[in-house]
């Protein structure tokens, strides 16, 4: 359902003149959309070099997909031409809100996850899947509070927003496990929650430990915790495309494709197995509709 693209890397500027002249063992890379939709410059020329090269997937950090101020159909149309141009395998942005009273902040903030904004939400994705002309995968959030008035887990509500507006998801392992130390979640039960096909993209990331809570920073490498997670979450949903954010402390680009490769050898074997699993199920499906024509002849 999903492209299966392998293993990539964030775009970042540090990095630009070495990704070109290097072509390092990336897979395909991601970038911010907000950073590439002024037409020219540098960044435009780097955008289309790479891209001939890779995929390039764009990744949105000002959707605000849940807010209540209407959606900005300026971005919308900006957005909409940029993925015209790069013909991107995949576009996604964040479960969140950013913008209130038509003003726009440089957080990530949750929702309450009600049915009123479930319906809400999922309007709004429609909205946009509209626009663009393809369905979109939206990330689940780090978050730092939660709402009272919540009735159903943040796990419950992504699944049914992406079953409701038949959208994808971007499955943040890091943020899954910053958020469950945060609230005390189960993580296992957390991506139980999520359905193995609507995930199409992981991310992977730093945070940092203030003590009283995790901090999503994207400023360190990988933790072992998260790692452990992954493997998890390769075993249960299986090749999707997995990537390493880095936004802050960005290191030579050789380490960041030192631990990508990790991400490698940590997926390979629980890969292996997902797919075993899978014909597995293939063969006794066939098993069944072998007997279901026997029985019918």
């Amino acid at each position: 359902m999903w492209p299966r693209l392998g293993f990539g890397l964030g775009l970042r500027p540090p990095h630009y003149q070495e990704v070109l002249a290097t072509s390092p063992r990336v897979d395909w890379w991601e970038v911010i959309s907000e950073n590439f939709m002024v037409r020219g410059g540098n960044p435009r020329r780097v955008l289309h070099a790479v891209r001939d090269k890779w995929p390039v997937v764009l990744h949105g950090v000002s959707l605000s997909i849940g807010s209540i101020d209407p959606i900005d159909e300026d971005y919308l149309a900006r957005l909409a031409a940029l993925v015209a141009e790069v013909e991107p395998p995949i576009v996604s942005d964040h479960l969140c809100w950013s913008s209130i009273g038509g003003h726009s902040a440089h957080d990530l903030w949750p929702l309450p996850y009600t049915e009123q904004a479930l319906a809400h939400v999922v309007a709004r994705v429609a909205h946009v899947q509209e626009r663009l002309g393809r369905r979109i995968l939206l990330e689940n959030p780090s978050s730092y509070v939660t709402f009272s008035a919540s009735e159903l887990t943040e796990a419950e509500f992504l699944a049914e927003v992406a079953r409701r507006a038949d959208c994808g998801i971007l499955l943040d392992v890091n943020n899954v496990y910053v958020s469950c130390k945060n609230h005390g979640w189960d993580p296992q039960a957390y991506f139980a929650a999520i359905p193995v096909d609507r995930v199409g993209q992981i991310h992977l990331a730093g945070h940092t430990d203030h003590g009283t809570h995790l901090l999503d920073t994207h400023d360190t490498p990988v933790h072992d915790a998260v790692w452990e997670l992954y493997r998890d979450a390769t075993v249960r949903f299986g090749d999707v495309a997995t990537m390493i954010e880095r936004d802050d402390h960005i290191p030579a680009l050789g380490e960041l494709v030192d631990e990508l490769g990790r991400a490698r050898e940590i997926a390979a074997p629980a890969r292996l197995e997902w797919r075993s699993r899978g014909d597995q199920d293939d063969q006794r499906e066939a098993h069944e509709l072998a007997q279901a024509q026997v029985a019918h002849a």
